[in-house]
């Protein structure tokens, strides 16, 4: 499946995504498929108009679009299925580009502790499949741009699930995937480039 990409580089764009209400909606629709402006509310814990508006600030700026069937607030939104890349480095875009990035992993991280509270009361299989994969490497920035373009590959993979239920084998459900590889300074010391790896499996640890 191909997915497309695009680069955030519009502030108010980044301001809209940065938003906790719009995240939630966002998160919502990856887990549950398309959902109305009332659907949304009863699962945000906000109101229909409140959702509504939320919803069409997101499909004015292009994370979400209309799915097929319904009229007003029984119309679907659905989560636009795409690569976002956020490459503003400096100025208005870069300051708000920061603030997008640190909201969405955020939320990622308390995700991450919710699995690491929980995790022991999980069924064997999911306890011993999960995992939180860490590693310092020293890689050339063409040697980065595979790795990522690999990861990103195999998440894409999987990610069109959340539009179309009918692909995703019995006994699925959402997993998040989250990945980031982050150069260390310039000039950093060889003493510290021995590649370490570690991987907090599920169940590894009582």
């Amino acid at each position: 499946m191909h997915v497309p990409r695009r680069s955030l580089d519009d502030p108010k764009a980044l301001r809209a995504l940065a938003h906790p209400t719009r995240l939630r909606i966002l998160e919502l629709l990856q887990l549950n498929g398309p959902l109305t402006a009332t659907e949304a509310a009863e699962l945000v814990g906000e109101s229909p108009a409140n959702c509504s508006w939320h919803l069409r600030q997101l499909a004015h700026y292009g994370f979400v679009e209309e799915s097929p069937g319904g009229a007003g607030r029984r119309r679907p939104w659905r989560v636009r299925v795409e690569v976002q890349n956020f490459d503003a480095a400096h100025g208005e875009a870069g300051r708000a580009g920061v603030a997008a990035s640190t909201a969405i992993h955020q939320r990622e991280l308390d995700a991450l502790q919710e699995w690491q509270n929980a995790r022991h009361d999980e069924l064997p299989r999911w306890r011993d499949a999960g995992f939180d994969l860490r590693a310092i490497a020293w890689l050339t920035p063409d040697e980065l741009a595979v790795l990522r373009d690999t990861i990103t590959t195999l998440i894409t993979q999987v990610a069109h699930r959340g539009e179309a239920p009918a692909s995703r084998p019995a006994d699925a459900r959402p997993v998040r995937l989250v990945a980031w590889g982050v150069p260390g300074a310039a000039g950093a010391s060889e003493k510290t480039g021995t590649t370490s790896e570690q991987s907090d499996r599920g169940g590894g640890t009582p």
